[in-house]
């Protein structure tokens, strides 16, 4: 590949490959353990302080990508690709709808064009030539080089032809910070249309906590979690549009839930013996009636997002906890029941009802030996307070 011009640009990519060129070092600072600043000065005895400063920076960013990647120890990252970076989880769930040629747009350092790699024959496109860079030598961490060309252009130039299309839009605002408007991206929301518009097929991936609500016709926006934390926001789009508007999907199960989120409307209920938490990608695609429907479960309130059912249900799509008490959103009372309830520790949950959890659990005799959980909810239009153990299906 060819060093950019830019002498910024240039001095990191310079560092990029000294850095590559000094494992033992890297190794070195990836085991160390103990004082940091001892090693800092022991290396800088042996080693350009850019480079140790360096090989702390990356190292660090290493051990954070161990949540988002199986191969982190090995792989070349800057902070904000990082951020930025698709998890290889849910890489490869949106992996597995793609066939044939594909171009990553706005490829980073390259989390989803690893993922298509296994599967596809990838063009990485991205404009800075050190986010292309990290994502050869990425490539060459999964054994997968072969699979991905790389080009140095701006997105907005690239023609795909016939080939399917994926694109990770900058989210990033250099004057606010990340941003959660759709019309705030790199490209922005027109150019993102038009290629939803135009192209033959491909996935848009945005914030789960985007406003992408009614901007793009004619697709389906896909809602993924991962170990129950809502993580993205895909459009799908041309020939890889599923049937439905909206879809929900857990991770690492895969269980989806597909649907139009006014199509069931839920029963209202007094609490019955269990109360459930939908996964927040079921919340976030509207998807809340069409689970209880699906499922046999009620509503506690038009208001929340928490179900209730006489029976225990095993589903990823829900949490389950069975109901020990049901009290008034008052510390008093809370506390009362607590003096006697054996439980030791306790776990506070709360949607649109404001609680210092903190506070409560500080305020709480917790003495006993058992784990809880208190569920703040409106019943009714009245704030409660539930008191609750988590339920295990047999």
């Amino acid at each position: 590949m060819t060093p950019p011009d830019d002498p910024r640009l240039r001095e990191e990519w310079d560092l990029m490959h000294e850095l590559r060129g000094s494992p033992q070092l890297l190794q070195r600072v990836a085991r160390a353990s103990g004082n940091e600043l001892s090693l800092q000065t022991a290396l800088r005895r042996e080693h350009p302080d850019r480079l140790v400063r360096g090989a702390f920076a990356l190292c660090e960013l290493r051990r954070k990508a161990g949540a988002k990647f199986s191969r982190a120890a090995e792989m070349w990252f800057d902070r904000k690709g990082l951020e930025q970076a698709t998890s290889e989880a849910v890489a490869r769930h949106k992996a597995n709808r793609f066939s044939g040629a594909v171009f990553d747009l706005c490829c980073g350092i390259g989390g989803d064009s690893l993922a298509l790699a296994e599967r596809c024959t990838v063009t990485a496109v991205d404009l800075n030539p050190l986010a292309c860079l990290r994502t050869r030598w990425n490539a060459d961490v999964y054994g997968v080089s072969a699979k991905i060309a790389l080009l140095c252009r701006d997105a907005t130039e690239i023609d795909p032809g016939q080939a399917l299309v994926h694109i990770d839009p900058d989210r990033r605002v250099e004057t606010t910070g990340r941003s959660v408007r759709v019309e705030d991206y790199v490209p922005g929301l027109e150019t993102l249309q038009h290629m939803a518009r135009t192209f033959r097929g491909g996935a848009i991936k945005l914030s789960p906590a985007a406003n992408f609500g009614g901007k793009f016709r004619d697709a389906e926006v896909e809602l993924v979690s991962l170990e129950g934390e809502c993580k993205e926001a895909t459009v799908w789009y041309g020939e890889l549009r599923g049937s439905a508007s909206w879809r929900a999907t857990v991770l690492p199960s895969g269980e989806t839930l597909a649907g139009e989120p006014l199509s069931d409307a839920a029963e209202l209920s007094d609490p019955l013996h269990y109360i459930y938490d939908p996964d927040p990608a079921v919340v976030r695609a509207g998807l809340v009636d069409v689970a209880a429907v699906r499922l046999g479960l009620c509503r506690l309130d038009s208001a929340e997002e928490y179900l209730t059912g006489s029976h225990l249900v095993s589903s990823e799509f829900v949490q389950a906890f069975e109901i020990i008490a049901e009290l008034p959103n008052n510390l008093v009372e809370i506390r009362r029941f607590f003096r006697t309830a054996d439980i030791g520790q306790v776990e506070i949950k709360c949607r649109h009802i404001p609680i210092d959890a903190e506070l409560v659990r500080r305020r709480l005799p917790l003495e006993g030996d058992r784990p809880g959980v208190i569920i703040f909810a409106r019943l009714a239009g009245k704030s409660r307070a539930l008191v609750c153990r988590r339920a295990v299906s047999s």
